[in-house]
């Protein structure tokens, strides 16, 4: 996931905010195209230095885990987004606009995505600030949170390597209890930020803040629900028939029949990633590897497809440390060359992943064409700079790039490939039914947050995931997940990105004239793979909106036909 926000001093900040805010709209002009490139300039310039304030606030805030570094990310985040709720500056965007096909494409564009940052933006001061003081309160408690068990409290990482080696079902109960406790710490705040989500959006004439989020990310709310309920109906076979030969797996592994699974069984407390295969354990691949071991295999990938990587190495943070945020993201400081990873990486095939994953992000902003208006300089859509961090983190759990980039035995990878190529199945097929509850339960959420919210999840959990709901369990489950507070109404992008990978994959097999599945795919020696992630991809930034984007990367419409392709049948 990839996160932008954070700080400088507050009152700097806002002198600084109030300086531009003072300004105000420049007066109507007989030529809007003048005024128009004028307006460009001026926001890029102001925009910039209060982004990259809070861009490095940020940073040194899931850093430290400090209350003042918080505080000091809030105030800078806040002063960011009162820059964005001058109403006159909103009023004259709309009236540019008005001005259609005279204005040059890209200031059109940059006016476009401009509007979109105001448009959400447009609410009172005494609003934005509870808001966004709200949001980080409970962001501080993710970050520093740790659960108690055994008479001792336990990171994220801790429980999760520990669950995964359990074989107790009561244990494993009890880990999975553990991982789930920070939900009846941040729920109740979570309802009233929903609640203070909705006035907002709702002052501004939107259904509620959901509505108001999909629309801000360009998407059509009943476009996106259908194809949302497309790909149910056209997983459901598979995941059902899939999750069945799981469930037989997992009672072999613990002894209790397959009809007793529940939903710590699974390994990950949300069942969003696919347990070891009981034919393969992926991690015997990264055996005798440091967490130093995984930086570098990701930094020699990148750099043998022509995507330079030092300078992204070197300002990143890669392992764990006491107060740090526990989780993985990427960020750009600037919009320039300043991209940074913070990752807690370890010596498995997750890690991998994760490290493949979110230095997929860190290259797609590195490369983005910097001759671009300021706002521009950014990935297409939030789903696009998702798709190739999905399609580059899969790449770890490759029997392809095992061989040629982790240096694994070909034979001992020939071996267990069909298992190794059915874990992946099963990795794309139960992500996409979690994303799907993350975008059914979040949309019902702001639809009426006082609803029983812990009923809505076992709920919504039984009917797309499968899972058994555990006997008289009443608990915020669902705000253990930090995405509600971090990244509100996102989750669905994840998805949608899966969607993107999938047409990428086949786009760049046929590009380099590939025979076979995409999965085979050798991307060792292939600096014309990154020469077109460069050019297709990365440096149109937000040139186009991201329809006319997807058709031209890869030849067709965003659909789910590839990635249904890529899960459809199991692997032979």
């Amino acid at each position: 996931m990839r996160t932008l926000v954070s700080c400088l001093l507050a009152a700097a900040l806002l002198a600084a905010c109030g300086g531009a805010d003072k300004a105000g709209a420049a007066p109507p002009s007989e030529d809007p195209v003048t005024e128009a490139r004028a307006f460009v300039d001026w926001y890029s310039q102001t925009t910039a230095g209060l982004e990259q304030a809070a861009t490095t606030a940020y940073w040194k805030a899931a850093n430290s885990g400090a209350k003042a570094d918080f505080d000091a990310y809030a105030a800078a985040d806040l002063a960011l987004r009162t820059h964005h709720s001058d109403p006159e500056r909103y009023a004259q965007i709309r009236r540019l606009l008005q001005s259609g096909d005279r204005l040059p494409d890209l200031v059109r564009r940059s006016l476009e995505v401009a509007l979109l940052a105001y448009q959400e933006n447009q609410l009172p001061r005494d609003v934005l600030a509870a808001m966004v003081q709200k949001s980080s309160a409970i962001e501080q408690t993710f970050n520093t949170f740790r659960a108690s068990l055994d008479g001792r409290t336990w990171s994220n990482n801790d429980l999760l390597e520990r669950i995964a080696k359990e074989t107790d079902s009561a244990k494993r109960q009890a880990i999975w209890d553990a991982l789930k406790q920070v939900g009846a710490q941040v729920g109740p705040q979570l309802v009233e930020l929903a609640r203070l989500r909705n006035q907002a959006a709702r002052s501004m004439g939107y259904a509620n803040y959901w509505d108001m989020k999909v629309r801000g990310q360009e998407h059509d709310p009943a476009t996106l629900i259908a194809l949302f309920d497309a790909l149910e109906k056209e997983t459901d076979a598979p995941f059902r028939a899939m999750k069945a030969e799981l469930d037989a797996e997992l009672s072999r592994r613990f002894g209790i029949p397959a009809a007793e699974m529940m939903p710590w069984h699974y390994d990950n407390p949300f069942f969003q990633d696919a347990p070891p295969n009981e034919a393969i354990d992926l991690d015997v691949f990264y055996e005798g590897r440091t967490k130093e071991d995984i930086v570098e295999l990701g930094r020699a990938f990148f750099a043998d497809l022509g995507l330079e990587f030092d300078d992204i190495v070197a300002n990143s943070d890669f392992f764990e440390r006491e107060g740090k945020d526990q989780h993985a993201f990427c960020i750009t400081i600037d919009r320039g060359a300043d991209v940074r990873m913070l990752l807690n990486v370890k010596p498995t095939a997750d890690w991998m992943d994760t490290m493949l994953h979110e230095s997929g992000h860190a290259v797609y902003y590195k490369y983005i064409d910097r001759a671009l208006p300021f706002n521009l300089r950014e990935a297409a859509h939030i789903f696009t700079t998702e798709a190739i961090a999905m399609m580059m983190g899969a790449l770890a759990k490759n029997p392809t790039w095992l061989v040629e980039r982790g240096g694994a035995d070909p034979a001992a990878v020939a071996k267990v490939r069909p298992a190794i190529l059915e874990q992946r199945r099963r990795e794309q097929l139960i992500f996409a039914r979690w994303a799907m509850v993350m975008f059914s339960f979040e949309r019902a959420l702001y639809e009426n947050p006082d609803r029983n919210l812990n009923t809505l999840w076992w709920d919504t959990v039984e009917r797309l995931q499968m899972l058994k709901r555990p006997a008289g369990r009443d608990l915020p489950d669902w705000a253990a997940k930090p995405h509600f507070t971090i990244a509100p109404v996102y989750y669905h992008n994840y998805l949608l990105g899966e969607l993107f990978a999938a047409q990428l994959r086949a786009t760049m097999a046929r590009k380099v004239g590939h025979q076979g599945p995409a999965w085979a795919l050798s991307y060792s020696g292939r600096p014309e793979i990154g020469r077109a992630l460069i050019d297709d991809v990365f440096a149109p930034g937000m040139r186009t909106k991201w329809e006319r984007f997807v058709q031209d990367a890869t030849g067709r419409p965003l659909g789910p036909q590839a990635f249904v392709a890529e899960v459809a049948a199991k692997p032979e």
